[in-house]
């Protein structure tokens, strides 16, 4: 018998693949967009050796031309609970939770990615899911009726879940076994043309919201979006259109930066495709707009104190200038942006020194050799003073629920920003799902840490301040 020895790395990478090539297969300009954003990749490189230097050091060079996330968006807390399970075997978990009615958008979602370092590494695929929330249709009648259309679906194969409990069971699968997940898994993620509404429920759902219009008439929940990972966003942005794509008019997140934090988005509008629409004996043809691109552009992570600073500069430019229907304002808007987050410390040094981002430590060579000699300091900046230890930005793996509103609204065919009275259901949303999400922010103070941990047992040192911060002095004891 074939050992079950597939790790949940390798899983992911087969599925990540797999889903890119068909992806590329049904919305063709997704394949533009690759290429697009490695020509970009490749002249940013180029023209940055720092830079270059910078992101081998992180091992973040070699994981780019893979690194895509995904998004999905779910009916019901039994296709949450179970997803989970399928994205388990991949080696992927739900980190975060985002309340998207901070923007009208009638979802609340989380990220389902790999966590390890070396996991992270070896392919970041992370796939952004939503839920829907039945409780914000206004309709009694029609949510009622999204219920019960929700309630007679089922989104995966019968084969994929039987494979699912094979991995609980064992915890791994066979070569053989896992290239069939990966198989059965896709279904769940294609496009399917034929509803399964008539066209007079889907325009009533369509009226409502047209995300829940998207949700409850098909099948199962088709994959809405690829997104590459790009070094440069900007450029990006202004190539598009030279390559026959229109991008929406601004750019989520923050603005561009020497020093880039958190994560910037911008996307193409959202295709319109032919739908049959198929009530009792007969069949209407329509369109749906639902798959588009997008592409990220990510930053260093943010410590809680970072975080509250970015949400307070981003929110008081969103009640200054609103975008409009179309993408008017648009410039006042990055105007404002810019203006606005010149208070926002742009170098790396300072980032640290004031415990806004989290870094990720090791001992240099040079502070190794030294160590022989007993020169090591006994101070967190004097060791980085005098070049024994280095500090490299921790990636931002997660996402911004602001910035995922702003690329669902122009995946709805608009980049008008409106701000809502945010709706926050944490609790609904985990007991859906079966477990708590994990805290992104514990997750980046944990590799920090443990970075340190390393880099200072290397240079023999017993106990160090951690990380620097003006309302705390957190310390290692490796006693």
């Amino acid at each position: 018998m074939a050992a079950r020895d597939v790790h949940t790395d390798d899983i992911r990478d087969l599925f990540s693949r797999a889903m890119s090539d068909m992806y590329r297969a049904e919305v063709p300009q997704y394949g533009t967009l690759l290429q697009l954003v490695a020509d970009v990749n490749a002249a940013t490189l180029d023209a940055n050796p720092e830079m270059r230097a910078r992101l081998e050091q992180g091992g973040e060079v070699e994981r780019l031309s893979v690194e895509r996330h995904g998004a999905i968006r779910l009916g019901t807390a039994q296709e949450l609970s179970d997803i989970r399970r399928v994205f388990a075997v991949m080696g992927m978990h739900p980190v975060g939770y985002y309340d998207l009615s901070v923007a009208g958008v009638p979802v609340h979602s989380t990220a389902f990615r790999p966590i390890p370092e070396r996991s992270l590494r070896r392919n970041p695929f992370r796939v952004f899911t939503s839920l829907l929330r039945l409780d914000l249709i206004q309709d009694p009648a029609l949510r009622a009726k999204a219920e019960a259309i929700l309630a007679g679906r089922r989104i995966f194969t019968s084969r994929v879940l039987e494979l699912v409990r094979v991995f609980e069971a064992e915890g791994a699968l066979t070569r053989a076994e896992a290239e069939e997940f990966v198989r059965e898994a896709l279904q769940t993620f294609c496009w399917r043309s034929d509803a399964t509404v008539d066209i007079d429920t889907y325009r009533k759902l369509h009226s409502a919201h047209r995300l829940i219009a998207d949700i409850v008439s098909f099948k199962g929940p088709h994959i809405n979006h690829l997104t590459p990972r790009t070094l440069d966003i900007d450029a990006v942005q202004a190539g598009m259109p030279g390559r026959g794509i229109l991008p929406k008019a601004v750019i989520e997140g923050p603005p561009r930066r020497d020093c880039p934090i958190l994560l910037r988005q911008t996307s193409f509008k959202a295709l319109e495709e032919s739908v049959v629409f198929r009530p009792a004996g007969s069949a209407a043809v329509g369109t749906h707009a639902a798959r588009f691109g997008e592409i990220e552009q990510r930053g260093v992570a943010l410590t809680a104190k970072g975080r509250k600073l970015y949400d307070n500069l981003l929110a008081s430019v969103r009640r200054g200038v609103q975008v409009g229907a179309g993408g008017s304002s648009a410039g006042s808007y990055e105007a404002r942006l810019s203006e606005c987050f010149s208070s926002f410390p742009d170098d790396w040094t300072e980032l640290r020194a004031r415990g806004l981002a989290f870094f990720r430590y090791s001992a240099t060579e040079a502070g190794l050799a030294r160590r022989a000699a007993g020169e090591v300091p006994m101070t967190m900046d004097a060791l980085i003073a005098n070049g024994f230890l280095r500090y490299d930005p921790i990636v931002y793996e997660d996402f911004l629920p602001v910035s995922a509103a702003g690329i669902f609204q122009s995946n709805l065919g608009t980049d008008e920003q409106k701000n809502h009275v945010g709706q926050s259901n944490r609790a609904q949303f985990e007991e859906a799902l079966g477990i708590a999400v994990y805290d992104e922010l514990e997750l980046y103070e944990q590799a920090s840490r443990a970075s340190l941990e390393r880099a200072v047992k290397q240079l023999g040192l017993p106990r160090l301040p951690l990380i620097a911060d003006e309302q705390r002095s957190m310390c290692v004891s490796l006693a």
